[in-house]
C-alpha cells in the first residue's frame, strides 16, 4: 500500500479507510477487539516486516537465517494529526536487532543506548570493574590458593582421623594393661605401672594436640591469603552493586512519561505505589507507552491501539505468530493508568457484569453439599470488582447458610462444581481433592486437528508474576502438572477431546492445550493463550468423589454446551 510517511506517521490512503467510522473512545489495553484501522495499520506493518531486507534480527521464521531466534511484540497507534488527518504509528517492545534507531518505528521513551548516554558510560565503568573480578577470579595465584586449601584441608582431616584412630587403639590396650596388671600386681606396683600409663594417656593427647595446631597454622596462613584475593572481589562487586542501583534509579528519573494534560510523571513515581514498590525490569520499553509517549509530544491524538506478536512463540509463555495481544499488565497498567489519565477509554469489559437473576443450574442437592452446572462467563467465588458468583447464588438462595467452596472453575470454563454445605463435608470433600482421589473429566475443542490420539502432558506451571493471571512454562521453578488426554472426535478444522488433569494448577488445561510442547493446539474461544470467541469451549463433564456422609462413591456428569 502506498502512503506517505512524516514524521514516523504512516498516513492512511483515503480510499482505504473509506467508510469506517472512528472510534468513539480509545482501546481499552487489557482486552479488546481491535478496531478495523488497527487491523489495517498492523496488517501494513506485517507487510514491512516480511518484505524488510534491513533488519538484522532473527524472528525464527526463516530456518535459514543465523543468530539467537527472538520473536517481538509489535505495537500500532492509530492517530489524527493536528490537521485531522489519520495515519498510524509502529512501535516495538524492547529493543530490534540489538538497537533503538529504526526509521520505521518510534524512538523509546528513553533511549539508553544513545552515543556518550550516561547509561553507556556507567555501564562501561561497571563492564571494567567486572573485566577485574574475572581476573582475579581467572588469577593463576588464587586458583592455587583455592586448590591448596582444599587438597591441604582433606589431607588434615586424614591425617588427624588417623592419628585419633591410632589413639583409640592406645587407649583400648591401656584398659585391657590396667585390668591385667590389677590382678597381678600388689597395690604399690600397681600405683607405679598406673602412673606410667598416664603419661601414656598424656603423652597421646599432646601428639593430638599438636597435630591440630600444626594443620590450623597451615590452614589459617593459607586462607590469610585467600582473604586477601577474597576482600578485593568482594570490595568490587559492592562498587557493581552500589554503581548498578544508582544506574537504575537514574533510568528510573529518566523515563518520564506524558499523558494527554501534557502531566509528565516518572517511572519511579508511577511504581512507587504499587505492590512491587519500584519499577520492574524492562517497564517503559513496551509497545504501547512508547507510542503514546511519542504521539502526546508530537501532538497526535491517539484513538486505537493494537498489539500483535511477530515471530517464533518464547519457550516459557505462549505467543502465536501474527496474533492479537493485550497490553501486559505487571509493567504497563501502571504506567499507561497515568498515560491515558483525562482520555475516554473503552470500558473494561471484565467489570461489565451479566444482569443477575440469581438462577443456578443445581443437578443434585443433599444435607451435604450441592452440585451445581456453572455457566460460562461466571466467577466461582466474587471478584474485587464483580460480586455475581456461584458463590453469592448460592448465599442468596441459603440465607444462613453460607456456601462452602471446595475448588473452583476459571470464569470461562463452564461445568460441574461441587459446594459444600456443613464445615465437614467441606473438609471431607477438600481432602479428596488435595489427597488428589477426586476423578475429574473436562471436554474442550480444540483449535487444530490432532494427529495423535491420545497421550500423556508433563510441563512444570508457575504464575506470571508481570502479566496476571496468565502462566508460564518453567522447568526451574514451575510446580508439576500432569494432564492425560484422548480425542473424542476431528472435525474439519478443530478436534474434540477428553482431559483428565492429574493434578490442579492454575490454567493447567489451558496451557497444556496451547504450548508448544504440550498439544500446540489453543482451546477454541480462549483468549488468554488462543483467540478470543463467544466463548471458551471448555467444560468439566464428569466429577467423582466419595460421599462425606454415606462414604459411597457418587459421580456426576452433565454434555457440554458447545
Amino acid at each position: 500500500m502506498a502512503h506517505h510517511q512524516h514524521n514516523r506517521i504512516s498516513y492512511f490512503p483515503q480510499q482505504l479507510i473509506q467508510g469506517i467510522a472512528l472510534p468513539q473512545r480509545f482501546t481499552f489495553p487489557f482486552y479488546y477487539e481491535p478496531h478495523p484501522l488497527t487491523r489495517i495499520a498492523a496488517a501494513e506493518l506485517q507487510r514491512y516486516l516480511e518484505t524488510q531486507t534491513e533488519l538484522d534480527h532473527n524472528f525464527g521464521l526463516d530456518a535459514d537465517k543465523e543468530g539467537m531466534v527472538i520473536g517481538k511484540m509489535f505495537g500500532v497507534l492509530v492517530v489524527q494529526d493536528a490537521a485531522g488527518k489519520l495515519g498510524y504509528l509502529s512501535a516495538f517492545s524492547g529493543k530490534l536487532a540489538g538497537t533503538n534507531e529504526h526509521v520505521k518505528f518510534v524512538p523509546p521513551v528513553f533511549d539508553m543506548l544513545v552515543e556518550n548516554s550516561f547509561f553507556l558510560k556507567e555501564q562501561e565503568v561497571i563492564n571494567t570493574i567486572n573485566a577485574r573480578i574475572d581476573a582475579i577470579e581467572a588469577d593463576e595465584g588464587y586458583q592455587r590458593l583455592q586448590q591448596d586449601i582444599t587438597q591441604q584441608t582433606a589431607a588434615s582431616l586424614q591425617e588427624i582421623a588417623g592419628l585419633k584412630k591410632q589413639l583409640k587403639s592406645n587407649k583400648d590396650n591401656r584398659s585391657k594393661l590396667r585390668e591385667e596388671k590389677r590382678q597381678l600386681l600388689t597395690r604399690q606396683q600397681y600405683a607405679l605401672a598406673e602412673a606410667e600409663l598416664i603419661q601414656q594417656s598424656l603423652y597421646d593427647k599432646r601428639l593430638l594436640r599438636d597435630l591440630e595446631a600444626k594443620w590450623k597454622q597451615l590452614l589459617y596462613e593459607l586462607n590469610t591469603q585467600l582473604k586477601q584475593f577474597e576482600a578485593a572481589i568482594e570490595a568490587l562487586k559492592n562498587e557493581r552493586k552500589e554503581r548498578s542501583a544508582t544506574l537504575q534509579q537514574q533510568l528510573f528519573e529518566q523515563y518520564v512519561f506524558l499523558n494527554k494534560a501534557g502531566e509528565n510523571k516518572s517511572l519511579q513515581d508511577i511504581f512507587s505505589h504499587t505492590v512491587f514498590g519500584k519499577p520492574p525490569a524492562g517497564a517503559g520499553e513496551c509497545a504501547t507507552p512508547k507510542l503514546l509517549q511519542f504521539a502526546f509530544a508530537n501532538g497526535y491524538q491517539p484513538l486505537a491501539m493494537a498489539e500483535f506478536w511477530w515471530g517464533a512463540s518464547p519457550k516459557s509463555e505462549i505467543r502465536m505468530h501474527g496474533q492479537f495481544y493485550p497490553a501486559c499488565t505487571g509493567k504497563c497498567k501502571p504506567i499507561l493508568a497515568h498515560m491515558l489519565e483525562g482520555m475516554e477509554v473503552e470500558d473494561n469489559p471484565f467489570l461489565q457484569v451479566a444482569e443477575e437473576d440469581g438462577k443456578l443450574d443445581v443437578i443434585y442437592e443433599d444435607d451435604s453439599f450441592v452440585v451445581v452446572n456453572k455457566p460460562s462467563g461466571l466467577r466461582s467465588v466474587p471478584g474485587v470488582d464483580i460480586h455475581d458468583s456461584v458463590y453469592a447464588r448460592l448465599q442468596h438462595i441459603w440465607g444462613n447458610c453460607e456456601p462452602l467452596i471446595v475448588h473452583r472453575l476459571d470464569m470461562d470454563t463452564s461445568g460441574l462444581l461441587v459446594v459444600a454445605k456443613t464445615p465437614e463435608a467441606h473438609k471431607h470433600i477438600q481432602r479428596q481433592f488435595l489427597q488428589r482421589t477426586v476423578k475429574k473429566r473436562y471436554r474442550a475443542l480444540l483449535s487444530k486437528v490432532l494427529d495423535a490420539s491420545e497421550g500423556e502432558i508433563d510441563l512444570p506451571l508457575t504464575a506470571d508474576l508481570f502479566n496476571r493471571p496468565r502462566q508460564l512454562v518453567c522447568f526451574a521453578t514451575g510446580k508439576k502438572s500432569i494432564t492425560r488426554w484422548r480425542v473424542v472426535e476431528r472435525y474439519q478444522a478443530t478436534t474434540r477431546v477428553d482431559f483428565w488433569p492429574l493434578t490442579g494448577r492454575t490454567h493447567q488445561l489451558r496451557m497444556h492445550s496451547a504450548h508448544e510442547l504440550g498439544l500446540n493446539a489453543p482451546i477454541v474461544g480462549d483468549d488468554l493463550y488462543g483467540t478470543a470467541a463467544e466463548r471458551m469451549c471448555l467444560h468439566a463433564a464428569s466429577i467423582e468423589f466419595v460421599h462425606p456422609v454415606t462414604k459411597a462413591s457418587v459421580c456426576f456428569e452433565i454434555e457440554e454446551r458447545f
